[in-house]
């Protein structure tokens, strides 16, 4: 069992009725899991939790529903991949280096379990590959590097990219953007970079991540007017199509903006 999550409304503290709502119904399905695995029914509603994950008590509610899960199906393939992505996210987010070598390293584990359990499917390979690649912030790039993290990564994220670039709104196709912006010289190669955020936002052109990263690509290679026009998009893009997702970036995008208007100066 886990606590509620709760959130401020003027002095008292009350349980907000969506999220209860989510988690009842949740819990209610868990008492009746299979042995076999997750029912569609459970699996809808813990991504209905992890939708409200940046709303105050959310991420915890659903690490609470998904182990409540887990611990019912330990080698459920579609609960596995779904403890990656919620470590993932919180990778992303990590406030130090330290907690982000951590939780990259246990996206990193997850992700290997989810392939293990279903290697044709992409989420197993997409979290693997993002697991190793904030594990290597963490420890800095040259570091991984010298580990032999690289080719690990690439074969991890490539076959992502082979099962489906699509997935997550172009997930894939941003992480290995990302990947040719972070090489030091001379391995660095900023137009693929580019042109893979070009690319994944020539079908998802809601995903505002991808115009983030395409920003701080165009202002390293030189091209601050490009990248302004970049992080406009983000700055006064909607973010319903995932909230804490959009927050986020645009909350990032503050600093970006300010790198690119002190280089226009």
């Amino acid at each position: 069992m886990f606590d509620p999550p709760w959130f401020a409304s003027g002095q008292k503290r009350v349980l907000s009725p969506a999220l209860m709502r989510l988690i009842s119904f949740a819990l209610s399905l868990l008492l009746s899991l299979p042995a076999w695995g997750a029912e569609a029914s459970l699996l809808s509603e813990l991504d209905g939790l992890y939708a409200k994950r940046g709303e105050p008590g959310g991420e915890k509610a659903y690490e609470g529903a998904l182990k409540t899960a887990l611990d019912a199906a330990p080698e459920d393939y579609e609960l596995v991949w779904r403890k990656a992505r919620i470590l993932q996210w919180q990778a992303d987010g990590a406030a130090s280096e330290k907690l982000k070598k951590v939780l990259g390293r246990q996206t990193w584990d997850w992700g290997e379990k989810a392939v293990k359990l279903n290697p044709a499917r992409v989420e197993g390979h997409y979290y693997a590959a993002t697991g190793i690649g904030a594990y290597s912030q963490a420890v800095g790039i040259m570091k991984a590097l010298g580990e032999g993290l690289e080719g690990k990564f690439n074969e991890r994220l490539d076959k992502a990219i082979q099962l489906d670039a699509d997935y997550d709104r172009g997930a894939p196709l941003l992480a290995k953007g990302r990947y040719y912006y972070e090489l030091p010289w001379p391995k660095r190669d900023l137009a693929k970079s580019a042109s893979l955020y070009e690319k994944a936002i020539a079908k998802h052109p809601r995903m505002l991540r991808a115009y983030y990263f395409l920003a701080e690509t165009l202002l390293k290679d030189g091209k601050a007017e490009k990248a302004r026009e970049a992080i406009q998009k983000v700055k006064q893009g909607s973010i319903a199509y995932d909230p804490a997702e959009g927050r986020r970036v645009q909350e990032w995008s503050k600093k970006v903006e300010a790198d690119i208007e002190k280089e226009l100066r």
